[in-house]
């Protein structure tokens, strides 16, 4: 092949080179794309490419002229520029390795300082060192001299620390960015082989532009790239939920500790039996205003795992009239002495045992009763429970409405009503407590048990918050219900021992007070050590054993207590964590039974009764 002929091939093979950087430079700057280090990189690579293939064919149709200070300055210019190239490709190549692994090495290397340094004096030295031209048939065929031999030997050293680059780091970084960056080292390789066998004048930008391709089409896709850093954001917006969850939980469970405290002695107090009407007045106050804050904790900590995604609907039996009547009674204590009367409607073919979360069904209507008690001063509040029965499906649709006579809501508010931190007309309710919670907490259980939640409302004349929600229906035949109180049998229960564990002495004092009318023979002990040494020795009819202890806690030391020979002591915690699915958690850990704090009177009883004797009542 003559050298006309391979000039020729040199120049189409550059043509058609610059026509497919042109063509990638059109499609990927005006592309959106999140620009980072790796983009930045690419777009000095992708310029550096394009001026060096026209820098290449001015070089090439300047072969025939002998004025060697234009054919110096073309070439010089052509070395500078290919030596920038594969440079911005090392650091390209440092960018990618260290986003994966994080090396304080690698970030050394690609201080700004440093590349500038390098940008600026590698192409300076080559512009100071000589190059000597062959000529034949009046053609240049091959340069040679210090200039051609540095940017070679540049090349090289380069090339080999890439290669170094990506065998050391392959394994510590992800296949998708490891295979491409091989794929850019060999076609590296291939350029430098060219290049010392003297075939730089005809092929060496083509490696080049495949590598510039390669990197659009792997890498530095603008929509790959788009869906890692959303990929990076949304894991980042993860951890920082599963962060502020935890923190949540542990403010929670910090909040309920004080909180166990201040309600139960405030309850001694107001069954002392010698306490005066205005005394037995603040500690009810005092109860009030605990079982408020305790409202709010539980709210936020709704929100929180809510929108975390970490709110579960558990499923379970359960009698809807006997929930629905729990209700009614819960929210008399909070109409307190307002001139209103509560009706309440039960439709008489409401199943008699229906299957769903019935913790948050009864969370859906309390919330909304317990609204339509604050914001109604007199007048009536309407509570309605209708339900259409499919027993060929076995589903029944509830249609649960509350209706009152209270402040009502402009029409602009309806639409913000269940916003989080939204309170309506807040100049005329600033007396009304609240977070703002309440509603956005309602209908997002509504919506998440396939419900629906709607209002309608009268400004200065009430609303009409409406429920619709599907259960599955068990049974249609009523069941008897026991509205009975626990009687303690203080008689039976004299004497008998119970243990309990708990590192804090405030919350040992709560538990020994609100135990005292038991007549029970209590222990006090303050850590899981203690217990294991003292049932070594003796044993008890009981253990409330607290959770969130120092160097063992609760879980642990029931552990191993299990692995004592013959042990059989009911152990029941007794914890301020009381976030949803809890109490499942710790029965899953081999406790007995769980009480949250502050401690429930009601849920003690129960717990006392079935586990000491007397009427069993779950």
């Amino acid at each position: 092949m003559s050298i006309n002929e391979l000039r020729l091939i040199s120049i189409t093979v550059n043509i058609i080179c610059m026509l497919l950087c042109i063509l990638l430079a059109f499609l990927y700057f005006p592309r959106k794309k999140i620009l980072t280090k790796e983009n930045s990189v690419y777009n000095a690579l992708l310029i550096c490419n394009i001026i060096c293939l026209i820098v290449e064919l001015l070089f090439y149709l300047n072969a025939y002229n002998k004025n060697e200070i234009i054919i110096n300055i073309l070439e010089k210019l052509y070395y500078s520029f290919n030596s920038v190239w594969i440079f911005l490709h090392t650091i390209y190549i440092l960018v990618v390795i260290n986003n994966d692994i994080k090396s304080k090495f690698l970030n050394l290397l690609k201080t700004k300082g440093l590349v500038i340094t390098f940008l600026i004096f590698i192409p300076i030295i080559i512009f100071i060192l000589p190059v000597n031209h062959i000529f034949e048939e009046n053609i240049l065929i091959k340069s040679t001299g210090p200039a051609s031999n540095f940017m070679f030997l540049w090349c090289i050293i380069l090339i080999f620390f890439n290669i170094l680059l990506v065998l050391i780091f392959s394994k510590k970084i992800k296949k998708s960015k490891g295979i491409p960056l091989m794929a850019f080292v060999l076609l590296l390789v291939v350029e430098m082989l060219m290049g010392i066998f003297g075939i730089q004048l005809l092929l060496i930008t083509f490696p080049m532009t495949i590598n510039s391709f390669l990197m659009y089409f792997t890498i530095e896709n603008p929509d790959v790239k788009m869906i890692e850093q959303l990929n990076v954001a949304k894991d980042q917006a993860e951890k920082a939920n599963q962060a502020k969850t935890e923190f949540l939980s542990n403010m929670s469970h910090e909040i309920r500790t004080p909180l166990n405290a201040i309600v139960g002695f405030s309850e001694c107090m107001l069954s002392a039996p010698d306490l005066s009407d205005e005394t037995r007045g603040f500690a009810k106050d005092i109860v009030d205003s605990s079982q408020n804050l305790l409202e709010i904790v539980n709210g936020i900590l709704d929100i929180s795992k809510i929108e975390a995604n970490k709110m579960e609907i558990i499923p379970k039996e359960y009698n809807p009239r006997e929930v629905f009547n729990s209700l009614t009674k819960l929210v008399y204590p909070r109409i307190k002495e307002k001139p209103i009367e509560f009706k309440v409607n039960i439709s008489p073919d409401l199943p008699g045992i229906l299957k769903g979360d019935m913790g948050k069904v009864k969370q859906v209507v309390l919330n909304i009763l317990t609204n339509a008690a604050k914001y109604t001063d007199e007048g009536e509040i309407e509570f309605t429970i209708t339900c259409v029965n499919r027993t060929d499906i076995k589903r029944s649709a509830l249609y649960i409405a509350v209706k009152d006579t209270g402040r009502g809501i402009k029409k602009e508010d309806i639409n913000k009503l269940f916003n989080k931190f939204e309170r309506m007309d807040e100049d005329r309710n600033t007396t009304i407590e609240g977070t703002g919670l309440g509603l956005a907490i309602t209908k997002s259980l509504t919506e998440m048990m396939g419900g629906k939640i709607t209002v309608s409302s009268n400004y200065g004349e009430g609303s009409t918050f409406r429920i619709n929600l599907e259960q599955e229906i068990i049974s249609m035949e009523i069941p008897e219900t026991d509205d009975e109180e626990i009687v303690i049998d203080y008689n039976k229960n004299k004497g008998k021992r119970i243990l309990i564990v708990d590192d804090s002495k405030i919350n040992l004092k709560v538990a020994n007070q609100i135990l005292k009318p038991y007549d029970f023979n209590i222990k006090l002990v303050e850590s899981g050590y203690e217990a294991l040494e003292l049932l070594e020795s003796g044993t008890f009819d009981l253990i409330l054993m607290d959770i969130m202890m120092p160097k063992m806690n609760g879980v642990e030391t029931l552990r191993r207590l299990k692995e004592m020979d013959g042990f059989n002591i009911p152990v029941v915690a007794l914890t301020a964590d009381a976030i949803e699915g809890t109490e499942e958690k710790y029965k899953n850990a081999g406790f007995n039974a769980y009480l949250s704090k502050p401690i429930d009177r009601y849920e003690l009883d129960r717990v006392l009764n079935k586990f000491l004797g007397g009427k069993e009542n779950e």
